[in-house]
């Protein structure tokens, strides 16, 4: 069996990826090395793709942004899908993850992993209750053989990292339900695995009882693990209780287990979190799981800004990356409200692009700061194409600066001839 990157790294070796990723970070390559073999950082890239982007994802590197996308049951249109991951890659997200549903599944996973040079990701279990259901079966009948041979498939096919939901077991669901919750489970695999849990009384969760065989697999194709957070709180009420630290304690001890087998590993997180409990969250995670890359969503501060929830991810992204997150999960305008259409996927990659280089700047990192010092002296000199070539989001940018038909070289609206920047900065 070839070894796996971390296995590389733990030996000394500096693999081509792992110096393309080191040089995009502006870091030494013997440095990115050390994170992978120790498990601070991990470059979830399939070796059976060979033409994706390496990114490293961990501590002291720039934040990194994942875009979901997929189709539902309810709307499949996969022209629109591939048209949200043309937008991804044009405006700069690092991965991005496909999670759909109904009978387009395995299509819309194979184009978008033949289309795309930014990292992917899946969640098996979507693809195994599709895969029953079809066999007439229920998912409730799933047997870890089920599960093992779509992961297997999946790694063929070029996947790159997977979310895996072995922190689901009956330890953990008998802590939510003795705590009690106002939103019990909103995680998809999460409720599907807690309903297998209560059908099957007296029996432990595959994907837990099974835990090595997965990891084999995951190892023999060097995909990295993304351990899911099934129990993560989807109203900010359920936050840090019981269940949601429960499962992050065992996600600790199963990173462990993965590390021992050579498998890079992400953690995910929260969800949905008051503002003022996110810092000790994310150093809960750091200790807990022994510096593992924390990969969340949000976390959305508010339950509040239906139609807004970027907004509402972006300020916690921000605040969790500053205290160690690495890796932010978009939210779109879209969520909770509907199937997000690529209008609100742009909004979404904007919005966490926006929350991602605020923490490298609030941490520090050379390059932001470079990239900041830039954009003073852009300003200073009403230098717009250069304003227009640094910021996050040029295409709006440009379009607000034109809709003034003010001209190119001349102050903006605002202040027109009294511009402070035109009159003390000349």
């Amino acid at each position: 069996m070839n070894k796996t990157l971390k296995q590389s790294a733990a030996n000394g070796h500096l693999t081509p990826d792992l110096t393309t990723a080191a040089e995009h970070e502006g870091v030494a390559p013997e440095t990115l090395r050390d994170a992978i073999a120790n498990g601070t950082a991990v470059i979830p890239k399939n070796p059976r793709r060979p033409g994706t982007i390496p990114r490293a994802i961990g501590a002291g590197l720039s934040t990194k942004i994942n875009v979901n996308l997929g189709a539902s049951p309810h709307h499949t249109a996969p022209e629109e899908e591939y048209e949200k991951l043309r937008l991804s890659i044009e405006l700069g997200a690092d991965a991005v993850m496909d999670l759909s549903l109904g009978p387009r599944i395995n299509d819309i996973r194979r184009e978008i992993l033949a289309r795309s040079p930014l990292m992917v990701g899946t969640v098996p279990l979507y693809q195994t209750g599709y895969e029953l259901s079809r066999s007439q079966r229920h998912f409730n009948e799933m047997t870890i053989d089920d599960f093992l041979r779509v992961i297997e498939q999946q790694a063929e096919e070029g996947v790159d990292f997977m979310t895996i939901h072995s922190g689901i077991t009956r330890f953990t669901l008998e802590l939510m339900e003795r705590q009690g919750r106002s939103l019990n489970v909103v995680s998809r695999g999460g409720a599907l695995l807690v309903n297998w849990l209560r059908k099957n009384p007296g029996r432990e969760s595959p994907l837990f009882e099974h835990f090595d065989k997965i990891l084999d697999i995951l190892a023999a194709y060097d995909v990295t693990l993304s351990l899911g957070d099934g129990m993560r709180p989807g109203a900010t009420c359920d936050a840090t209780d019981r269940a949601q630290i429960g499962e992050l304690l065992l996600l600790g001890e199963l990173t462990q287990r993965a590390w021992e087998k050579g498998v890079q590993v992400m953690i995910e997180g929260p969800g949905h979190m008051p503002l003022n409990q996110v810092p000790e969250n994310m150093r809960l995670e750091k200790k807990l799981c022994h510096g593992a890359p924390f990969y969340v969503l949000g976390p959305l501060v508010t339950d509040l800004a239906a139609g807004h929830d970027h907004i509402a991810a972006a300020i916690g992204g921000t605040l969790a990356a500053i205290n160690g997150a690495d890796f932010l999960c978009y939210v779109t305008p879209a969520e909770h409200l509907r199937l997000p259409l690529p209008e609100d996927v742009r909004a979404g990659i904007i919005a966490s692009k926006i929350a991602a280089h605020a923490a490298d700047v609030a941490n520090g990192l050379p390059k932001a700061l470079a990239r900041e010092r830039a954009m003073a002296d852009a300003r200073r000199n009403l230098d717009w194409e250069a304003q227009f070539n640094l910021v996050l989001d040029p295409e709006t940018a440009r379009s607000r600066r034109a809709s003034s038909e003010i001209g190119a070289d001349r102050e903006c609206t605002m202040c027109g001839e009294f511009c402070a920047i035109r009159q003390c900065n000349a």
